[in-house]
């Protein structure tokens, strides 16, 4: 699957979804209108009196529809601004702890982190519906950043490893394709048509009952009645709309479900056995209608045109041409037992992760995995979570030393240096602080120069725990360990901009991710900022650098002869470009990431900290890679 060809599609669908939206609204707006002028005339016009003019009403009875739906919406969308957190909360989910005993909660955990960094994307916090016990899941929030997965009991002890990766990567596909904003955006939407809905009864409930002609009470009566049809009538189409949106999601992330971990059994057979048990995907103890698009699978028992999933057969057809539902009468019998948990086969024996320090990684064509791993993505990212150090990484997962992890892969080897740096930590947090640094700094020798950005990736679900200040706080410390000696080091750059722009994202997560609408040749001085610096990084003699970037530019830009031009300050001129070109539309995007990658191997490699600029930039642009760059 294609992420910029996926984003430009959320985008389009995205617009197309407002339009109809805009459509409902603008014809519910236009009904109530007409019905209002005639009840409001017909029962104003007494004996010696005219009927109130048709405009007034008219103006006054829009202004009021879209206001009631305008501001219900806004207010359900930004009530969800806090991230999908928020909504596993509201349907009852339970947090999953990072130092929990449950067998089966650490196992969805390490499931969820090892796609997360095969993804390149922020780890998201884990929630479970404990009281749930059919197969289902979904993932929600605005960005990769501050978003939540939630499983259900029954998807945890029904399904294996390789379905439950199966299930999760099918989630994860939703957060990279851009679907949970659009999600939201629907349930915000929905929430306004339904709220006049709801505000047209309490007008009929609390409408005059006397004599129509004398105290107009028939006039409100017929107007609350019409503002009710016509809201359900809305709400109607809404749902509609809603429904035929979500099943063309689904078959696109069953595929890139397929595709990521290229296990289709894992996936088709996630799917039989929610086909095969008596309970299925349905929810039991949760309301979760507003949320149904959302879902792995249907969990409200909506079927026709107000279905938000394919048949489940289908889905299977689509993995397993082959399949024939006849055969899951006999497993279904075992499925379905009380008792029944689903045991893991032994688990594939896989080569030790092993990368040398400062080695060569050859070109490929990286665009590709933007977004989008594949297999061998996957085994690396199982290899490194496996490799990490048990202190390291449960540190990592720990709300108080996530802060911790984060700084100890800032201190300097040099002993001059990381003095300093140490001195800095402890008078900025305290000794307490400094302590947990150096314990981790005593086994950095255990942690591969690979696995750094992933562990800070892996720290995140830790850090969004802590409170605003607490992390923009983080950020200021972040940067002064960064700048200890005067000067900034390509790696001290990616990592401080990757846990600055993740923490960004946390704190405002409605503008993190977004599609943008920018031209490449509107942002062509941000472009030749961008590769000068990569140029210059990349390599210390002038004259490469100087080629590099020419086959970078023509890239981008044919022909157009820019000039190469390293700014004195790289890492402000780099944050100013970034900035500008996280705007840029996919396919501008695609186009700029290709150049960077020619830029990067015109000396036929790209070496490890070309590769970690490379994934930092990407990061801060929102196309998200995954730490090892397969040939």
């Amino acid at each position: 699957m294609d992420f910029f060809e996926q984003q430009a599609r959320a985008r389009g669908q995205t617009r197309r979804m407002m339009l109809l939206f805009a459509l409902a609204v603008l014809t519910i707006v236009a009904a109530i209108d007409l019905v209002a002028v005639i009840a409001i005339r017909s029962g104003s016009g007494g004996e010696g009196t005219s009927p109130i003019p048709a405009l007034p009403i008219f103006i006054g009875t829009s202004i009021l529809v879209l206001g009631v739906i305008g501001l219900a919406s806004l207010y359900r969308i930004v009530s969800l601004s806090s991230g999908g957190a928020a909504v596993a909360r509201s349907l009852g989910a339970t947090f999953v702890s990072p130092d929990t005993a449950s067998p089966q909660h650490r196992r969805l955990r390490n499931i969820i982190e090892e796609i997360a960094i095969a993804s390149g994307v922020p780890v998201p916090q884990i929630f479970v519906l404990e009281q749930e016990p059919g197969i289902n899941a979904f993932a929600a929030g605005y960005s990769p950043a501050d978003a939540a997965i939630t499983v259900t009991r029954g998807a945890m002890e029904k399904l294996t490893r390789d379905q439950l990766q199966g299930v999760i990567a099918h989630e994860f596909s939703h957060l990279l394709n851009g679907d949970m904003r659009l999600n939201i955006r629907l349930m915000g939407l929905l929430f306004g048509i339904l709220v006049l809905t709801v505000i047209a009864r309490q007008i009929l409930y609390f409408s005059p009952r006397g004599d129509s002609k004398r105290d107009g009470g028939g006039g409100i009566v017929v107007v609350g009645l019409a503002i009710m049809v016509f809201g359900y009538i809305g709400v109607f189409f809404g749902r509609l709309i809603k429904a035929s949106v979500s099943r063309s999601r689904e078959y696109l992330a069953d595929a890139s479900a397929v595709q990521f971990t290229r296990q289709t059994e894992g996936l088709a057979g996630a799917l039989k056995k929610a086909a095969g048990l008596d309970v299925g995907t349905q929810f039991q103890t949760v309301h979760g209608e507003e949320v149904a698009h959302m879902l792995f699978g249907d969990g409200v028992g909506l079927s026709g045109l107000y279905a938000t999933h394919p048949p489940i057969v289908d889905r299977i057809r689509r993995l397993d041409p082959q399949f024939n539902p006849g055969t899951l009468r006999q497993e279904a019998l075992v499925w379905n037992d009380p008792n029944y948990i689903a045991e893991d086969e032994a688990p594939a024996v896989m080569s030790d992760f092993v990368a040398a320090s400062g080695s060569a990684i050859a070109p490929a064509t990286i665009t590709a995995q933007v977004a989008n791993p594949g297999e061998d993505d996957y085994r690396s990212a199982m290899a490194l979570h496996r490799a990490m150090p048990d202190d390291w990484l449960a540190a990592a997962r720990d709300e108080v030393r996530a802060g911790d992890v984060v700084m100890a892969l800032l201190v300097d080897a040099a002993s001059e240096l990381r003095a300093q740096q140490l001195k800095t930590i402890e008078i900025e947090y305290g000794a307490a602080r400094r302590a947990g640094v150096e314990a981790l700094l005593a086994r950095s020798d255990a942690l591969h120069r690979v696995q750094r950005l992933p562990l800070a990736a892996l720290a995140l679900p830790a850090l969004r725990r802590r409170t605003r200040n607490e992390l923009i706080r983080l950020m200021r410390g972040v940067w002064s360990l960064v700048m200890a000696d005067g000067a900034v080091q390509v790696f001290e750059y990616c990592l401080a901009r990757l846990v600055r722009d993740q923490i960004a994202d946390v704190l405002a997560p409605v503008f993190g991710g977004q599609v943008g609408a920018q031209r490449l040749d509107d942002c062509r001085d941000a472009v030749v900022t961008l590769l000068s610096v990569l140029a210059e990084q990349g390599d210390t003699h002038p004259e490469i650098s100087q080629r590099a970037f020419a086959a970078g530019a023509e890239r981008v830009f044919p022909n157009a002869g820019l000039a190469y031009t390293p700014p004195p300050d790289w890492t402000a001129a780099l944050d100013a470009a970034l900035k500008q070109l996280d705007q840029l539309q996919p396919a501008g995007k695609q186009r700029l990431i290709e150049g960077l990658v020619v830029l990067l191997s015109a000396d036929e490699r790209i070496t490890l900290v070309e590769a970690e600029l490379l994934r930092a930039v990407c990061g801060a642009l929102h196309c998200p890679l995954p730490p090892l760059l397969q040939n």
